[in-house]
């Protein structure tokens, strides 16, 4: 695949555009010093539709952009509940989560954490945060980008690496949350119209100049198998998907502990002006989820009759690109850049912000705001060295190292779900009980997957959520409550929903139970 001159000059006008516009959304008023809240929380000023985008935005990457297109290419439609799921989980984090940490005043996850338990917990999971960000989500994203820039362009993928992450990095290093958020609906806009692009023109190969419509049934009718959402024991990826779990086991956990706890996801909504654009804003993102499958599936699904016998499914979605004309290539390839830089600004943003906030400012009676400010970039720098340097380290021997590196998180999810659901609804939780569901969430995660190898990766992460949750209570009985500790008010918080927000969330139900009927 090479790009043409046309392309080449539509994705340079694409990096040269959103580099200048985040600049120009994150400048200050004259005579107003950037302090702390306008870097790392964009001022609190985050409108619904910054939110919604940027949630995504965070979300959506090269890795899974060309990840989910190979699991269409060798599991089918039955992926997308990764996606589908998550547009529910989005709305228990709008009504249920949201209310608590914005009527708190919560800037970061480990903040929350101490304000609830105490300062061993916060310490504990802020340094399990960052260096899940640096050496997980920043190096998989740099390393899996790069595989996706290099592929397309001929590029050797270490000088792809190098750009990607110094492009990310000055993008956001003068303007903080405010030039990602404020430029992600232009990020997401491209990457939905890519994708769609990309969709749109597979289906109508498919369909012999039929039209979309038609390849669509043409390969619902010739690959049956792919469109089941919901896999039988049989199915030589059930393992990975196992049928009923997915609905009602452990992936609830993940999407959960993912969309509600997560701090470069969760960051964009405690920006919000007010709780009743962060809800907007979730809603929004939920929306945006309904609509993923299409752009990150549906290409892979395609691919199996437009190109069969691929060596590896994760080369499903560059194939598709291969059909694209000149133009669209361009456009698409800077889809493909948009997705990997928001993602990427976003990890590098949350991470200087825990280091920041969490580390530190911890303890200092009084912050001078530019010095945080500094100290937010500076972290931001050493944060892409450090991934740059480790990328190809970590994930050079990419199928086995990423896999590793899934399950690895997957150890520590089940706690982290147990800690904040006590923490935000039962008051007798304490720290005792939370450094216990830590603790024993990956030690049980071990011990399970060494006793039950045959167990799948979900059911065994809704297992251990149910064992670490039972050890939290039983720990928290077991030993004095100290409610000094707590500092977490929700005696007054306010749970109901906007008549807005509700509509909005019956009708993303709605589309849910009929997506699953449909493909069931």
């Amino acid at each position: 695949m090479t790009l043409s001159g046309l392309d080449i000059a539509i994705v340079l006008a694409y990096l040269a555009g959103i580099f200048v516009l985040a600049q120009w959304v994150s400048r200050e008023k004259a005579g107003h010093t950037k302090d702390a809240k306008d870097y790392f929380l964009a001022s609190k000023s985050l409108p619904w539709w910054a939110i919604g985008a940027s949630l995504i935005a965070a979300n959506i990457s090269a890795e899974q952009i060309i990840g989910m297109s190979g699991s269409g290419y060798a599991i089918g439609l039955a992926i997308a509940s990764y996606e589908w799921m998550a547009a529910a989980t989005l709305l228990i984090v709008g009504k249920w989560f949201l209310p608590v940490f914005l009527r708190n005043g919560i800037y970061t996850m480990p903040q929350f954490l101490e304000q609830r338990y105490g300062a061993r917990i916060r310490t504990l999971m802020a340094v399990f945060w960052l260096g899940l960000y640096v050496f997980v989500n920043v190096t998989s994203i740099l390393w899996l980008g790069a595989i996706a820039v290099s592929q397309v362009t001929g590029m050797d993928q270490m000088l792809a690496v190098v750009l990607i992450g110094v492009f990310a990095l000055l993008y956001q290093l003068y303007g903080g949350l405010k030039a990602v958020a404020l430029t992600d609906i232009v990020q997401v806009s491209l990457l939905v119209l890519g994708g769609l692009l990309v969709a749109g023109l597979t289906l109508n190969e498919l369909g012999d100049g039929a039209g979309i419509v038609a390849g669509f049934h043409r390969l619902w009718e010739a690959q049956p198998g792919h469109f089941e959402m919901i896999l039988d024991k049989d199915n030589p990826f059930y393992k990975d998907l196992p049928g009923l779990s997915v609905l009602i086991g452990g992936m609830w956990i993940m999407n959960i502990s993912y969309w509600g706890f997560n701090q470069y996801i969760i960051q964009r909504a405690l920006a919000a002006k007010d709780i009743g654009e962060a809800q907007k804003g979730v809603l929004f993102a939920a929306f945006l989820k309904l609509l993923m499958p299409v752009i990150v599936v549906l290409p892979g699904i395609a691919a199996v009759m437009l190109a069969p016998g691929l060596d590896k499914p994760d080369q499903a979605y560059p194939t598709m690109m291969r059909l694209l004309p000149t133009g669209i290539l361009g456009l698409v390839f800077a889809a493909l850049v948009a997705a990997i830089v928001a993602s990427l600004a976003s990890k590098i943003n949350s991470v200087a912000t825990i280091f920041t906030l969490d580390f530190y400012a911890k303890g200092k009676r009084q912050h001078d705001e530019t010095k945080l400010v500094r100290v937010g970039r500076i972290a931001a720098v050493v944060t892409v060295v450090l991934g740059i340097l480790a990328a190809k380290p970590l994930l050079g021997s990419f199928d086995q190292a990423f896999q590793y590196i899934q399950e690895y998180t997957g150890f520590f999810t089940p706690g982290i779900v147990v800690i904040f659901v006590l923490g935000l609804f039962w008051k007798r939780a304490n720290e005792a009980g939370a450094l216990a569901a830590a603790i024993g969430s990956f030690v049980l995660s071990i011990v399970l997957k060494l006793a039950w190898p045959a167990l799948p990766f979900i059911d065994r992460v809704g297992l251990v959520f149910l064992l670490a949750l039972a050890l939290a209570v039983v720990v928290s009985l077991a030993t004095p409550h100290a409610p000094e500790k707590d500092i977490i008010q929700t005696g007054d918080v306010d749970y109901r929903t906007s008549g807005a927000f509700n509509i909005g969330a019956v009708a993303v139900l709605a589309i849910l139970v009929a997506l699953y009927t449909l493909f069931w």
